[in-house]
């Protein structure tokens, strides 16, 4: 999975890292004083990195919880995210942080406890609810049998009921969660494309059948599970979303669902053009777009109608009460 490691000189004594370093003693091992050395230095490639990406271990400082961006998530209070990790190990092609990020390596923050601190003056502070967003920057489960990130953040939101944190993934690692008491206020919200559309731009992911099968083992298990329908993609086949969720909803309890949104391709301008150096010939970019506000989206024609319809035909499995639409 990964090439090499690259740990920070003050990271490299945190039980955390220590382990993962055993775990990878066979690979090379490179001390660092600061991550943004290897990450953030210039003339590098993500697109050949993201062939033989690199595990860089850290600390985190400065702000561990920031607002949530405008419209991203459920309305269920106010709306916070947090990184314990920067980049993905899948590579879909429509993703922002190929544009956002020099590097293609993984960094992976290892002192969880003071991201705990930062979440739990954060509840602390602000009045009524709180909602906490991972796999912003990453995907929350993919790298979890070597991170521990949900072993470490269930159990602590657990402890902090009137709190609710998303678990944002792609992934089938799910084995942990399945091994301790479902949490009624951790959600895992798993992301999907059409299957033509997962075939062709989202390598190194699960298959939907996989996905599907993991999220209805923690359906069972009592998780709450929500669905992400991102970014939506216009097909040739016209039916191609209505059998998308025919198939999800053959295998899931939709009244057992958390919650259901749609999201529109979309992409900052400045990383969308980083985007389109690092893959000029990549038909998806070559589409009609327009940008507004600085964020750039797919031509559509009659996109309300045809939103209006793919909404009608997810009305059909669901409650249209669980569902929302993420910002535009």
């Amino acid at each position: 999975m990964f090439s090499a490691v690259y740990v920070e000189t003050e990271a490299r004594d945190h039980p955390r890292a220590r382990a993962i370093l055993e775990r990878y003693r066979d690979l090379p091992q490179i001390e660092c004083e600061r991550y943004g050395q290897i990450f953030n230095r210039k003339a590098q490639n993500f697109r050949l990195q993201k062939e033989y990406p690199a595990l860089i271990l850290a600390r985190k400082h400065g702000r561990k919880v920031l607002p949530a961006p405008g419209g991203y998530g459920f309305d269920a209070g106010q709306s916070h995210y947090f990184s314990h990790m920067l980049n993905c190990i899948y590579d879909c092609r429509y993703c922002f942080l190929q544009g956002m990020y020099r590097s293609a390596h993984c960094v992976l923050f290892v002192n969880y406890e003071d991201f705990a601190d930062s979440i739990r003056q954060t509840i602390a502070a602000g009045p009524g609810n709180q909602v906490f967003y991972s796999g912003y920057d990453c995907d929350s489960l993919a790298l979890e049998p070597v991170s521990g990130f949900a072993e470490f953040f269930v159990p602590f939101f657990a402890e902090h009921p009137a709190a609710v944190m998303e678990l944002r993934t792609k992934s089938t690692q799910v084995a942990g969660l399945l091994q301790i008491d479902a949490a009624p206020n951790c959600v895992i919200a798993m992301s999907f494309t059409t299957e033509a559309a997962a075939r062709r731009w989202e390598r190194n992911v699960p298959s939907i059948e996989k996905r599907l099968a993991a999220l209805g083992r923690l359906q069972d298990a009592g998780w709450p599970v929500a669905l992400r329908f991102e970014p939506l993609l216009p097909e040739a086949d016209s039916n191609a979303y209505e059998n998308l969720f025919k198939l999800i909803f053959s295998r899931l309890r939709s009244d057992r669902l958390h919650s259901v949104s749609t999201g529109l391709f979309r992409m900052p301008a400045d990383f969308f053009r980083n985007t389109l150096k690092l893959y000029p010939d990549e038909p998806l970019f070559a589409r009609e777009t327009q940008t507004e506000n600085g964020v750039v989206s797919l031509q559509q024609p009659n996109r309300e109608a045809w939103l209006a319809e793919l909404e009608a035909a997810l009305f059909r499995h669901i409650d249209p009460a669980s569902y929302y639409r993420c910002a535009e």
